[in-house]
């Protein structure tokens, strides 16, 4: 072979040597190009899947809560009274919290710490949970046409977050508050409204406390009193020319009608009956419950005059008689007028009645189960296989007289109750018979195609108001009942009465010897475990 055929022969032995080396490499950039490519592919689709992700929730969120509430009370979840409420919105509301969301935590550990010093138990106050509440609200907001905004703010840096409101609001917004907003009306909750919606127990011991949580039933009912188209202002009778209407122990029953009715969303004023201008301007409704004196025949007159409301009616009186009061001349009269009579003696039912507590007389007492006659006059009620009790009623006689007025029992006794007669002090228990408890008198008369009215409505039981039955919303039908008739005359928009939620409990209290060993455990035991599990690993990955 020659020298030049050899040589060919070499480099055609080399250039395939080099094709067969770059071969592999070729094939190796062809695979990482590929699998570059199908990583970038899947990173796009992973992006594009989240951003979508994204997007379906927060469409979903409109529609249902995407956070689980794995609490064993539920705490976390509001009430389907509530869900539709908000559902049917039809106004923005905004929700100001004049702190941080972080003071909710703080506020728990001030209030652990008294119930430490006063109790001598630890037990948890979850106020934090008040802004994941106010977060439902918002959320179930949108299902409807209005919405709600909630905002936390320091109005020491951000004074001018609230001067919106102070156009619409005489009271004070301070710090700790939630003001509630809308429109050109105003709730304020103040830090004591707060620290209440987590309820103080009535009992207390060392191993066990129940607490209730009734913010949902405070919120809901400040977002509906804001949003409401037809507001109720109920001037309340505190005082009569300057002196106490009512004697000091009936003064936890006045406070726990009004806070009912503030709740209900209605708008109470104090106001001097003798003294303070009753004007129908001002006043859509007067409150007169448990007067211990008589009236002057000008404050009757001033009272017949709000009525009157100068022929165009449409104002509500609405009375609640003293059980100690044996005798008002000048109201009784007025009253008459009415064809409404409240009978010195008060009801007792041996066969239909229950116990239940009175906080105002503090202990259990004998209450007669009454019945709803007039249904129209009262609504739907929650749940109708609950009682409505009415202790201590006096009963409520209609009168026959020659006027126009129209009359109709709302509540009545069982036909197997009697009255105990207070001026004879016996009871009459031969006369069982079903007496009235409430009674509507309404005055109306045509006015071009409509029909105008007053109306004063009676109710006999003072302590059906107490605060231990209107609480009870689980137990007594009062709540609803006694909504439903101030709502019926008032012509406001169906309420709702919001029960107040247990809160799961348990308290410990260890010894100090037990306080030791679990300081011990988690202090050095644990820990000094976790160490010796981390090594043994750490020795095993060297040894392989």
């Amino acid at each position: 072979m020659s020298k030049k055929e050899t040589k060919e022969k070499a480099i055609n032995e080399v250039s395939s040597a080099a094709e067969e080396s770059a071969a592999p490499k070729k094939a190796k950039s062809f695979r990482k190009l590929k699998f570059g490519s199908m990583s970038l592919v899947t990173i796009a689709v992973v992006i594009a899947a989240v951003i979508l992700a994204n997007i379906m929730a927060g469409m979903l969120e409109k529609r249902a809560p995407l956070k689980l509430d794995i609490t064993p009370d539920n705490r976390y979840e509001l009430s389907d009274q509530t869900v539709e409420v908000l559902r049917n919105l039809d106004k923005d509301v905004e929700i100001t919290v004049t702190a941080s969301k972080e003071t909710f935590t703080a506020m728990a550990e001030q209030m652990k710490a008294m119930y430490v010093q006063y109790y001598g138990v630890n037990v948890d106050l979850p106020y934090d949970m008040i802004p994941g509440i106010l977060d439902k609200y918002s959320m179930y907001a949108q299902q409807g046409k209005g919405k709600i905004d909630v905002k936390y703010t320091d109005i020491n840096h951000d004074p001018e977050t609230i001067n919106k409101y102070k156009k619409y609001y005489t009271g004070d917004i301070a710090e700790n508050n939630i003001v509630i907003y809308s429109g050109e009306r105003v709730r304020v909750l103040s830090y004591t409204d707060i620290a209440d919606m987590i309820k103080s127990p009535q009992t207390s011991s060392a191993t066990s406390i129940q607490m209730s949580f009734a913010g949902e039933s405070v919120l809901t009912s400040a977002i509906m009193a804001v949003t409401d188209s037809h507001p109720v202002t109920v001037a309340v009778g505190k005082t009569y020319g300057g002196n106490a209407l009512y004697e000091q122990n009936y003064g936890t029953i006045v406070d726990s009608l009004v806070q009912f009715l503030t709740k209900g969303g209605y708008d109470c004023v104090d106001v001097d009956l003798s003294t303070d201008a009753l004007s129908p301007d001002d006043y859509d409704m007067l409150l007169i419950a448990v007067p211990s004196i008589d009236f002057s025949a000008d404050v009757i007159n001033k009272f017949s005059d709000f009525l009157y409301n100068g022929g165009k009616y449409g104002k509500n009186l609405f009375y609640i008689p003293n059980f100690s009061a044996m005798s008002l001349p000048n109201f009784d009269e007025f009253l008459a007028d009415w064809c409404l009579q409240v009978e010195p003696a008060y009801i007792i039912d041996d066969k239909n009645s229950v116990q239940t507590p009175i906080t105002s007389l503090g202990q259990l007492f004998d209450a007669p189960k009454v019945n709803i006659s007039e249904p129209d006059l009262v609504g739907d009620v929650g749940n109708a296989a609950l009682y409505t009790v009415a202790p201590f009623t006096k009963p409520v006689t209609v009168l026959s007289k020659n006027n126009t007025n129209v009359v109709k029992p709302i509540l009545k006794s069982n036909d197997t109750s009697f009255v105990y007669d207070l001026t004879e002090d016996k009871a009459k228990e031969g006369d069982k018979n079903s007496y009235n408890v409430a009674v509507l008198s309404t005055r109306e008369q045509q006015s071009g195609m409509d029909v105008i009215r007053s109306n004063v409505l009676v109710v006999g039981s003072s302590f059906m108001f107490d605060n231990a039955i209107l609480a009870y919303t689980t137990t007594y039908n009062n709540a609803d009942v006694i909504l439903g008739m101030l709502n019926n005359i008032s012509g406001k928009s169906a309420g709702v009465v919001i029960a107040d939620k247990s809160l799961e409990q348990t308290v410990i209290s260890p010894s100090v010897a037990e306080m030791n060993v679990i300081r011990v455990i988690t202090i050095i035991v644990i820990p000094a475990l976790v160490a010796l599990a981390g090594a043994i690993v750490l020795l095993r990955r060297k040894n392989k």
